[in-house]
């Protein structure tokens, strides 16, 4: 497969299913800010964490290249006249969505009960998961604004909505595991 092919010299790419659009495009943005969320993701699975977590977020990123995928094929071009499938392009399916709120659960099980916001940082892995968490609200954004114009497969948007719950929850577990300071946002009282 050649790396290069100079169609997209001109500004513009092309979808599954052959139909070219600007590469500025709200679905161009909308899978490419996945595709940088599964970046990150793979930093912090790179990082020093332990094995359940690697395995939960290799998952993860599995299934970012299916939401990816999903939004890269315009829709109408999906399905065939008589209904069939054109492309097999996997799915987001609510097991996926499950997988996500188990782990949450219990993952918060084990934390101290939230009383307020904290800031985000007190060590590199657990900045990785807060700047992963904040790429995955701005996909969320994007494909919730490209649902606006074209529909967008219901479970997409779900996964990426509990996602960023799950990175936020994993920094926090993280936080506990590393023995990193979890800072309390309070905010100053106006004078």
């Amino acid at each position: 497969m050649k790396i290069y092919t100079k169609t997209g010299d001109k500004g513009t790419t092309s979808l599954f299913g052959g139909t070219r659009v600007p590469k500025h495009h709200i679905r161009i943005e909308s899978y490419g800010t996945i595709d940088e969320l599964n970046a990150y993701i793979g930093l912090i699975r790179d990082q020093n964490i332990d094995d359940k977590s690697k395995d939960v977020l290799i998952q993860i990123q599995d299934r970012l290249f299916t939401a990816g995928a999903i939004l890269a094929t315009e829709p109408k071009k999906a399905i065939l006249k008589n209904g069939k499938e054109r492309l097999n392009i996997p799915k987001i399916e609510e097991k996926d969505i499950s997988l996500l709120e188990e782990e949450i659960d219990r993952m918060n099980d084990t934390l101290p009960p939230l009383t307020n916001f904290v800031l985000p940082g007190g060590h590199t892995t657990v900045s990785f998961c807060h700047i992963a968490r904040c790429v995955c609200r701005r996909a969320e954004r994007q494909t919730s604004f490209l649902h606006e114009n074209e529909p967008v497969e219901e479970h997409v948007l779900i996964y990426l909505n509990r996602l960023s719950d799950y990175l936020f929850v994993l920094a926090r577990k993280l936080s506990k595991d590393l023995h990193a300071e979890e800072i309390k946002w309070l905010p100053k009282k106006a004078k």
